[in-house]
């Protein structure tokens, strides 16, 4: 070979090895050097930034604003430290209630306009917020027009045998609408809660409150059963149920208590061997109340034959706060935490429902390991019906559906699509530090990007830095002001 074909061989060589050095020993060394972030196709940005203000200048808008990781250098600005290596919970997803009252709605909408709401709210595009969790009543709840179960019988009727259980009710309308959220995001997960049992179970044979009998545990366990299959038969999966909201409620309309100890002995005896035996892999979740009252999911938990049927406790946070949630994982660190309900009181304060729901649920829900956070409710009419006699008059849904078909978008719908639009199933959250008066939560999705919301809980505009990997990025939030950070 001659020298100067050598020469070209060598250099050739020497040109493949940093070629393969450039694009696969990326991973080997990115532990220990800083990632070069690159900008999502057709945006000069590494990082895009979503932003919502309280005095609606910006309404979930993504910002023209450039913004991009710079070595660090000596800065007086507050810095959030994004950390992937430390990881803790998996994130199932973010959404809403849709009650028998919002289907009731959407169903009756022209239907395009249903369409394109539902889109909207559920695809997994660009355009839409990808709302990835849903929680829907057992029978009906108070935003339901009327209530029901589904085996009501005569007076002085029972069915253990659950022979005449139906679906008929849900027929109408949830079941309908789910198919066609199912139809734009097929792994979207579902939750059912049951407000109460059919009336021949309970003490007080009513819809409002009472207690459900012990003789009827079993009875009850197969109408769990029932559903599921039903479900599951319409093509709808059930991911998991809680055996009672608000078990410590006995005034709602439709209502039933269920004590510690009796969920503890329910579970034990009867949902749990039923589920095992009819080879059901949908979670059974405890409790689904107020963060006030962590002692009611640790009882039940404490009881080693109902804890092993349980894959972990729900929460709502009309009482308590929001740091209770980890007294509860940190008694059972290998159960779940999950965030099922929190309503916004019409006709609703956009900054400070925006400033309140971000900072305790979004931020502080997911920090305090919960692994979903759901507002109530999806949506409703313009009169904020339908409900029951009895039920809550006064829920602000997420979207308001007007006799004309056309949308309003409330607080809620802001607060989880910040959360929904850009953290995935799968995603697991990721250590920050807090700097004062901005509370932030992260996640790593599983496709590798991270995510980053931020809230300035003070009254003034704060700049903050963004570290990452040795780098950082700038940006200023006004006061009361909600970032979404993704890059």
């Amino acid at each position: 070979m001659s020298l100067s074909r050598k020469n070209n061989f060598f250099y050739t060589c020497l040109f493949l090895v940093f070629l393969f050095c450039s694009t696969g020993c990326k991973k080997v060394n990115e532990g220990n050097t800083p990632e070069i972030v690159s900008p999502a196709p057709g945006r000069p940005s590494q990082v895009s930034f979503w932003l919502t203000n309280p005095d609606k200048s910006a309404l979930l808008t993504e910002q023209s604003a450039t913004l991009n990781f710079t070595a660090a250098a000596a800065s007086q600005n507050p810095i959030i430290e994004v950390d992937t290596t430390q990881t803790f919970q998996t994130t199932d997803g973010f959404g809403y209630t849709l009650t028998g009252g919002s289907a009731y709605v959407l169903n009756r909408m022209p239907a395009d306009d249903r369409a394109a709401l539902l889109n909207e709210l559920f695809a997994t595009d660009d355009k839409s917020i990808g709302v990835s969790y849903l929680r829907i009543s057992i029978g009906a709840s108070d935003l339901n027009g009327y209530v029901y179960t589904y085996d009501d019988l005569s007076s002085g009727e029972t069915d253990p045998e659950m022979q005449k259980f139906s679906l008929y009710h849900d027929k109408a309308d949830l079941i309908p609408v789910l198919k066609e959220i199912l139809a734009l995001n097929p792994d979207i997960k579902i939750l059912g809660s049951p407000w109460t049992a059919p009336e021949w179970m309970k003490t007080n044979h009513s819809y409002i409150g009472g207690s459900l009998k012990p003789e009827y545990y079993d009875a009850y366990a197969k109408y769990f059963v029932k559903y599921i299959q039903a479900m599951q038969a319409e093509g709808i999966r059930i991911d998991a149920v809680t055996l009672q909201n608000e078990p410590l409620n006995p005034n709602n309309n439709p209502s039933m208590l269920m004590s510690a100890a009796e969920q503890a002995a329910f579970i034990k005896q009867s949902v749990g061997p039923a589920f095992k035996a009819a080879n059901l892999d949908t979670k059974i979740i405890l409790y689904d109340h107020n963060a006030d009252r962590v002692d009611y999911p640790i009882t039940v938990l404490d009881d080693p034959e109902a804890r092993q049927y349980v894959n972990g406790s729900a929460f709502h946070l009309y009482g308590g706060s929001i740091d209770a949630l980890s007294q509860v994982h940190e008694a059972y660190p290998d159960k779940s935490i999950y965030f099922t309900e929190q309503w916004i009181g019409a006709p609703g304060n956009f900054s400070a429902d925006l400033l309140w729901h971000v900072k305790n649920l979004i931020i502080g829900a997911t920090r305090n390991w919960s692994r979903n956070v759901l507002e109530w409710n999806l949506a409703a009419n313009p009169d904020l019906g339908p409900h029951t006699d009895g039920g809550c008059t006064q829920c602000l849904p997420a979207v308001t559906v007007n006799n004309d078909g056309s949308i309003i978008r409330n607080p809620a719908y802001y607060i989880i699509a910040h959360a929904s639009k850009f953290v995935r199933p799968g995603a697991v959250r990721i250590a920050t530090n807090i700097p004062a008066a901005l509370p932030n939560v992260a996640f790593r999705n599983p496709d590798g990007s991270k995510v980053l919301i931020v809230l300035n809980d003070g009254t003034t505009p704060r700049t903050f830095d963004i570290g990452y990997r040795g780098q950082v990025v700038t940006s200023t939030l006004k006061g009361g002001a909600v970032g979404t950070y993704v890059w």
